[in-house]
């Protein structure tokens, strides 16, 4: 078994979104052990944050199935982007990338435009990019924070959502990135934790919507998980100690998560529709 520990050296980043380049030690985006199984053989996969951290991971995995993938992200990450790029055409997969404001719909719908134009078709929607700022007293989230946080982490997801589905067939797939917060909350995370909420009950909401149609929609809740989010939003003591609060005593690599979203778009889940897969390293929550 491939070692999956993380030596986290204290280091910050003082602007988000976060870059995975400038990361130390680099996350684990996939296991050199992993062995694709075509179970995603010419899908077309359209994911948001899919330059870094999870959405890498994601990408990479899917391209190792079988699945062209096509990927939302802010333009300030397009180092990191055009590395993931490289990494899924690398599987012999078909990689477009897609800069923009996922707050803006009008750039949505040109996403979703270029997809189609490209590819002709989405048979998986991964819901991934979303945002937090950390803020140890309530009163101090700003009416600005609270709807930025919003607006990328639910408000985009439902919009987004809305603009994919008129092209997805049956037996096409839906997954959402959800988070360990939503089920025990965070002191320091209060309105990222709500959106999270939301994107659970949105989860479970619309994969009833959608039973008809034969779309399944599901969703994944991580735990502490080695991303660039991490290092842009926690103080380098922080940094040091993150994950060291969970049974596993470590945090995640975006390896271990990742087959999470492989099994759910596959046929393998067949079964499966308005769960939620907790990949969290122990922490026993609700569901």
């Amino acid at each position: 078994m491939e070692n999956m520990e993380i030596d986290a050296k204290p280091q910050h980043q003082d602007a988000q979104p976060g870059l995975e380049y400038e990361m130390d030690p680099k996350p684990i985006y996939i296991r050199e052990s992993y062995k694709g199984a075509d179970k995603l053989l010419d899908k077309v996969a359209l994911i948001t944050g899919g330059d870094s951290g999870i959405g890498r991971a994601i990408s990479v995995h899917y391209a190792r199935e079988g699945a062209d993938v096509a990927m939302i992200y802010h333009p300030r990450e397009d180092r990191d982007a055009q590395e993931t790029k490289r990494l899924v055409e690398a599987e012999g997969r078909k990689c477009l990338l897609l800069p923009g404001d996922l707050k803006q719909l009008s750039f949505i719908r040109e996403a979703v435009g270029k997809v189609l134009s490209t590819f002709k078709r989405i048979n998986i929607l991964v819901n991934n990019a979303a945002n937090h700022v950390e803020q140890k007293e309530f009163v101090g989230i700003t009416d600005q924070q609270m709807r930025e946080t919003f607006e990328l982490n639910i408000l985009a997801m439902f919009r987004l959502t809305k603009n994919v589905l008129p092209h997805m067939q049956a037996y096409d797939s839906i997954i959402n990135t959800t988070s360990v917060v939503s089920y025990r909350g965070s002191e320091a995370l209060i309105d990222y934790a709500a959106t999270k909420g939301a994107v659970t009950s949105f989860t479970r909401s619309l994969s009833q919507n959608m039973v008809d149609r034969g779309i399944r929609v599901n969703a994944v809740a991580p735990g502490p998980i080695w991303t660039p989010l991490i290092v842009a939003t926690k103080s380098p003591e922080e940094v040091a100690e993150f994950g060291q609060d969970v049974p596993l005593k470590r945090p995640g690599q975006p390896a271990e998560l990742a087959p999470a979203y492989v099994f759910l778009a596959s046929e393998d889940a067949s079964y499966f529709t308005g769960q939620v897969i907790h990949v969290n390293g122990g922490e026993v929550v609700n569901s």
